[in-house]
């Protein structure tokens, strides 16, 4: 009976002097902390400079010069020039259109020979005055006869001027069937062809200049400060505050670029799209080839220069006009910097930022002030900045 209970007992103190001896001789662990990866980052290093800043903006072609060919005498329509067609083009004082003036002629003619009577009749009056008036001084006529000739010595006068203007008056009038071109241009539209009977004052062509051109641009108001115009000023610009310009368009195959400056701006602001439009004029004589009116144009404004802008790309500004600056022991700092402007793919930044500084231009999820990174360069980065 004994023994049944006595080996169990002897296995159970064993096992618990097993034990007891096992957990007095195990090694103690000791906790540990593992050490942070640092995250690989790209930086721009800060270098300060002065940039041109530029407005951009989009416009349609048209002419600075255009106007209604109008003729000043009625007649019917004797020849017509071939320029004169839609599209067709002219130099300055080319005969453009011709109207029949044989009626104007005989007027002419007429003119002529009134003109000619009332000189005859002046100098008739002229010479009977003198003589009278040598009669007056001897006493040999009265006051009266005298008086009657001077009287008729300025009719005589009043009639040939009145000659005079008749005559040049029909001139003129004949002149006037022959309508010539004002300037050097081409033709937006006409409407007239031979044996036409055109009135005077009825429109029969609309023709434009082609030596210089205008753009209307549409601004931003704050894009304004961007620019070197001044504020209030109404009508053409002063010559030295004038912005240069340049336009661009894709072409018959290729990109094309025409130079000139903005001339004014208007000062009525665009209710709908709150716009203030400038106004582009491009000299067409010295340009690669002349612009086209009708031409949709992108336009590219040269504006004032900033000086001490930092430029990076649009992904380095965070929330809040912040900025992850790595500092000399590699940890990120949060930086608030003030952003002259955001354009497209870039950022200008005026005020926040030193020279010689790192700005990190990786997109990082999670940002902790005091991070630890691995800078590396963007210019020798494996990939490209991305700038979203």
């Amino acid at each position: 009976m004994m023994r049944r209970f006595f080996i169990p007992g002897l296995i159970v103190i064993a096992s618990i002097f097993g034990a007891l001896t096992l957990m007095a001789t195990s090694p103690k662990l000791e906790p540990s902390v593992p050490e942070p990866v640092a995250a690989t980052v790209r930086v721009i290093e800060v270098q300060p400079q002065s940039v041109q800043l530029t407005v951009h903006s989009q416009g349609t072609v048209a002419p600075n010069t255009e106007t209604e060919l109008i003729p000043e005498v009625s007649g019917r329509v004797e020849w017509i020039s071939p320029s004169l067609v839609n599209g067709g083009n002219f130099e300055v004082g080319d005969e453009l259109l011709r109207l029949e003036d044989r009626d104007y002629r005989s007027a002419l003619k007429r003119a002529d020979a009134a003109l000619s009577r009332a000189e005859a009749e002046h100098e008739h009056a002229q010479f009977e005055f003198e003589r009278l008036e040598s009669l007056e001084a001897r006493q040999l006529i009265s006051r009266s006869v005298m008086e009657n000739s001077l009287r008729a010595a300025r009719v005589a006068e009043a009639t040939l001027q009145e000659a005079r203007a008749g005559q040049a008056q029909a001139s003129r009038d004949l002149e006037r069937t022959r309508i010539t071109a004002p300037f050097t241009g081409l033709v937006r539209k006409e409407s007239v062809d031979i044996g036409q009977f055109v009135s005077r004052g009825t429109a029969f062509a609309t023709v434009y200049a082609s030596a210089d051109a205008e753009v209307r641009l549409p601004i931003a108001d704050r894009q304004l400060a961007f620019l070197n115009l001044p504020v209030g000023i109404r009508g053409e610009l002063p010559e030295n505050l004038q912005p240069e310009v340049t336009l661009s368009a894709e072409y018959a195959g290729q990109r094309l670029e025409w130079y000139g400056r903005i001339v004014r701006t208007e000062a009525q602001i665009d209710t709908m799209s709150r716009m203030v439009q400038v106004v582009a004029r491009i000299d067409n004589e010295g340009q690669a080839a002349p612009l086209s009116v009708g031409l949709f144009v992108n336009a590219e404004i040269q504006g004032l220069i900033a000086d001490d802008i930092v430029r990076l790309p649009r992904v380095a500004l965070r929330e809040g006009n912040n900025v992850l600056v790595v500092d000399e022991g590699n940890r990120l700092r949060f930086r608030e910097v003030d952003p002259l402007r955001l354009y497209q793919d870039e950022v200008l930044i005026r005020g926040g930022l030193s020279s010689g500084e790192r700005v990190c231009v990786s997109p990082l999820q999670t940002a902790v002030d005091g991070m630890p990174v691995n800078p590396i360069p963007a210019a020798t980065a494996d990939s490209p900045i991305v700038t979203g």
